[in-house]
């Protein structure tokens, strides 16, 4: 199937999702993650509709922000080093991987240097896995409320990993405890909730999500 036909399938079951929790399809933002994809099938995903995509890397992203510009919203979707900062701020609109103080303020001073405000999720360890990123759940409150204080970087919510598992009601465990830290923060920085992959994006919908990352079921297995 072509990139196109598998948007059209996506956008269906992410309705039929949203449907089933009682929210507004329109409500769901599809970021389409575009590791390892060219430019070239990238292109062909916005000209099927897509309007953001997800980076890991910050070398990957450099070279195909020159062949796509701003022609769709950029999202930082892995690890990010501080001592990247000022490229990704160059690049990215949205930053999703935040998981400390550190990386927040290069993150801040660098956006002001650009006389900008950097948006920014705040990673969250949901899955329990050392070796994942994130900050723990039980750390989220006071990351964030030192967040809101750096000037140059504007947190509008949280992203999370469910864990690579087969038990459906282990990974709906983990993104309703994402959903129920995300609705003690303040009104302001409750933009966005992203959580949800190609092979939970489903349950991440009915669990709350409003934005979701979706490579393979859009580009095929790397």
């Amino acid at each position: 199937m072509s990139i196109a036909d598998n948007l059209l399938r996506i956008r269906e079951l992410i309705a039929c999702a949203a449907e089933k929790s009682g929210r507004n399809p329109g409500s769901i933002k599809l970021v389409a993650v575009t590791k390892t994809v060219d430019a070239a099938r990238i292109q062909e995903a916005i000209e099927a509709g897509v309007t953001d995509i997800g980076e890991n890397y910050i070398q990957d992203s450099i070279e195909k922000f020159d062949i796509i510009g701003r022609s769709v919203k950029w999202h930082m979707i892995g690890h990010l080093q501080s001592n990247k900062a000022k490229q990704a701020v160059e690049i990215f609109d949205l930053v999703q991987s935040v998981d400390s103080v550190h990386l927040a303020s290069e993150i801040g001073k660098r956006s002001l240097t650009l006389g900008k405000t950097t948006s920014v999720l705040v990673e969250v360890n949901i899955s329990g896995e050392e070796s994942k990123f994130g900050v723990s759940p039980e750390d989220v409150a006071q990351l964030c409320e030192e967040l809101y204080s750096i000037s140059g970087v504007r947190v509008e919510g949280l992203m999370g990993i469910a864990p690579f598992v087969q038990d459906k009601d282990a990974i709906r465990k983990s993104f309703a405890q994402l959903r129920e830290l995300w609705e003690r923060l303040p009104l302001e920085n409750r933009i966005w909730l992203s959580m949800g992959m190609t092979s939970d994006y489903e349950i991440a919908i009915e669990e709350g999500s409003n934005m979701v990352r979706i490579g393979t079921a859009i580009f095929g297995a790397r």
